[in-house]
């Protein structure tokens, strides 16, 4: 049961009829009952709000930043008309105006409309719905809650998506549609062609040349179905937040726009979120089931076990393959952790490092003016010196490095992959 603002100045003309014709005890205890007979009044012919009857229909998916709605269907059984407000609530990171006003009556139902608006990535769950039905003279209401199961899943938002024409344009380029004449252990054969001043003379086909009135050249193509095994760390460094977001999100963002590169350039992509256990796992991903999967990780506030991640890359792949780690560069957590264990990794794949960098350290060691600004100037420089410490180590042991901020990092690590195709060596 809930009152409204009528009962309150009910009350208040009673007491001033008590106050100036009836000043005495008798008076108020007329005034109460008489109170109380209209609220039991007005809450009998209520309309029911146990009897209502929900539900739900709409959006279960959308992207991060991007607008859903869900209907809200009631339905009134009862004999009355419901009349009155409802509340359809939600978690505060889903964006929900949850506000309605409420009118059904007996036997008809009718839809609603919340309108989410979603700050956050992850499942995003219905709480429950509160109806308050007021009585005819508006001076009490029956109040009742309902659950009313529904999930919005916010998927990541890939903003990167918008590099990937450019990226495929490219591709082409690789894929035999214009000749590539590099050869490598990640080239085949593609075709035969005449000999034309430039070409390497390595690619002359001396039988087809036999054969034909003129030199024939082999031209190759970037071999398809590779291996591609993306390594998501979601321990205790990816929790760090870069601007707005964690550095997780970005490393979700760059994982996907390579996944899709891969995807269409005909390689079987994995993916693997590892901190001390396997958090998600999508073999031979598509983008959608890639997306759906990175929905629900969240950074997990614990030091990553290097050793059991590596271990676990090593299980699920046979054949060579490109493992991109998707982790940090301090220095700390790279030597106890990763470094050791580095080797047994390089020695059977292709291995990039991707890391997310943080634009306000460049930004903090380019800062002068005050004694605070100089003591941030050291500090970043400082940093910065032992990220390019920890690159130079990876690149002496045959470990590729992408290291961007945010917004750089997808297509950085898109342009190595097409990198790495063209030199033969995936």
């Amino acid at each position: 049961m809930a009152v409204t603002g009528r009962l309150g100045l009910l009350a208040l003309l009673g007491a001033l009829v008590v106050g100036l014709l009836f000043p005495s005890g008798t008076g108020v205890a007329v005034v109460i009952a008489v109170l109380l007979v209209l609220v039991v009044v007005d809450l009998a012919l209520a309309g029911s709000v146990r009897a209502l009857r929900f539900s739900r229909s709409g959006t279960t998916s959308v992207r991060l930043g991007e607008p859903a709605e869900v209907t809200l269907t009631v339905t009134n059984p009862g004999r009355r008309t419901v009349r009155g407000s409802l509340r359809d609530a939600w978690p505060p990171s889903a964006g929900a105006d949850d506000r309605h006003s409420l009118v059904v009556p007996s036997g008809e139902r009718r839809a609603l409309t919340t309108a989410l608006l979603p700050t956050r990535r992850g499942d995003r769950i219905a709480a429950r719905v509160t109806v308050r039905a007021a009585g005819p003279l508006g001076l009490a209401a029956r109040q009742g809650s309902h659950e009313v199961p529904w999930t919005v899943r916010v998927l990541p938002p890939f903003h990167s998506r918008k590099h990937l024409p450019s990226r495929l344009a490219r591709l082409q380029q690789l894929d035999g549609r214009n000749a590539v004449l590099i050869r490598g252990q990640g080239t085949e054969f593609d075709s035969l062609r005449e000999y034309v001043i430039g070409d390497d003379v390595r690619s002359i086909d001396w039988r087809a040349t036999a054969r034909a009135s003129d030199v024939m050249v082999r031209t190759w193509r970037p071999e398809r179905d590779r291996q591609v095994v993306l390594v998501l760390d979601t321990g205790r460094v990816s929790a760090g937040r870069v601007g707005d977001a964690p550095r997780l999100d970005a490393a979700m963002d760059a994982a996907l726009l390579l996944a899709a590169l891969a995807a269409r350039a005909g390689d079987r992509v994995d993916l693997v979120a590892y901190d001390r256990r396997v958090r998600a796992s999508v073999p031979n991903a598509s983008t959608p089931s890639l997306v759906n999967a990175l929905a629900t990780i969240e950074p997990s506030l614990v030091e990553t076990d290097a050793r059991g991640m590596v271990a676990e890359v090593l299980r699920r792949t046979r054949r060579r393959a490109l493992v991109v780690l998707l982790t940090g560069l301090e220095p700390a957590p790279l030597q106890e952790g990763l470094f050791p264990v580095l080797g047994s990794l390089t020695a059977r794949h292709e291995v990039l490092v991707a890391s997310v960098a943080d634009p306000r350290v460049a930004e903090m060691a380019a800062s002068r003016g005050s004694a605070e600004a100089v003591y941030d100037a050291a500090a970043a420089e400082r940093a910065l010196a032992d990220r390019e410490s920890s690159v130079a180590w990876l690149t002496r042991h045959g470990v590729g490095v992408v290291d961007a901020v945010p917004e750089e990092l997808p297509p950085a690590l898109a342009d190595r992959y097409l990198a790495l195709k063209a030199a033969g060596r995936l």
